[in-house]
């Protein structure tokens, strides 16, 4: 199949196959297959948050949770940047979502940036960063909000929230301690200090780093490669491992045998163990 692609700026959706028409605002939604990327576009701002970005993130990650051939999305930044998080211009006007007194900018983050996080926590596909350039800030956030993160060789990574005098106000301080455990993600915040592609693989802020130039292939090797796989089988491990880890071991066992109990009655599974028994590749429709 080949891609279908909605571009730059204002760019409409017209497939009419899942929905009515989407119109994407500094976001590109393309598919090619059963792969999704949704890429961050407004390289000349770094690829920093928008209005418009954030009403079109919500709606692509809709159009790719409802959308039955998709079975992974990578995400990642047009130009040199994968993402600089919030817009220090529009900080330094206090403008648009960066303004009003202490209570209106609260409610201004719960009904704005917050709705990235809220809405990846409640996507069911794989969703894998391809991190092209610079993750800072909310842009680093983002990443860790994904399930896997590819990073390109000289990108660079950081919670620098501290030195602007502020703190991981979009959720940094929840997903990446969940990433790279709490001690750690505490220091990073703390100093608000950069590492590199380097070290971020070596205390597990990324799961691996590879060329520049490789980046995206490398990226949709993987999620090909987790696509070949029974597509729910995929969303409910994926489920049950972000459930399982704010329960108890009683409580994560249960939903084990309720997920299982779900798969193991699906043709992919008779597929699947079939396969195995005549030594073949499977092929799962979900």
């Amino acid at each position: 199949m080949g891609a279908t692609r909605f571009r730059t700026g204002l760019a409409r959706c017209d497939q009419g196959k899942y929905g009515p028409p989407v119109e994407y605002i500094d976001l590109r939604y393309e598919k090619d297959g059963s792969i999704v990327t949704i890429t961050l576009d407004r390289p000349e701002s770094r690829n920093a948050y928008s209005e418009g970005m954030l009403d079109s993130f919500e709606r692509a990650f809709d159009e790719a949770d409802v959308d039955p051939e998709v079975r992974a999305v990578i995400l990642t930044g047009a130009g040199a940047t994968f993402s600089a998080g919030g817009d220090v211009k529009r900080m330094r006007e206090r403008s648009g979502m960066f303004a009003g007194g202490p209570i209106e900018l609260r409610s201004r983050y719960l009904a704005g940036i917050h709705r990235v996080p809220r809405r990846l926590a409640r996507f069911e596909k794989p969703l894998l960063a391809a991190i092209n350039g610079p993750a800072i800030g909310a842009g680093l956030d983002l990443a860790c909000m994904c399930d896997l993160r590819i990073a390109a060789q000289g990108a660079r990574l950081g919670s620098t929230f501290v030195k602007l005098g502020l703190i991981p106000g979009d959720g940094g301080a929840y997903v990446v301690a969940r990433v790279v455990g709490f001690p750690r993600a505490l220091e990073l915040m703390l100093t608000g200090r950069l590492v590199d592609a380097q070290e971020a693989e070596r205390i597990g802020l990324v799961n691996a780093v590879v060329s520049r130039e490789r980046l995206l292939e490398a990226v949709r090797e993987k999620a090909l490669e987790i696509a070949e796989n029974a597509p729910l089988a995929v969303r409910l491990t994926k489920a049950a491992c972000y459930q399982s880890w704010n329960l108890g071991l009683d409580a994560a066992l249960n939903l084990a045998a309720t997920y299982q109990g779900m798969v193991q009655n699906t043709p992919d599974h008779d597929e699947g163990v079939t396969a195995m028994v005549e030594q073949r590749k499977p092929e799962f429709r979900g």
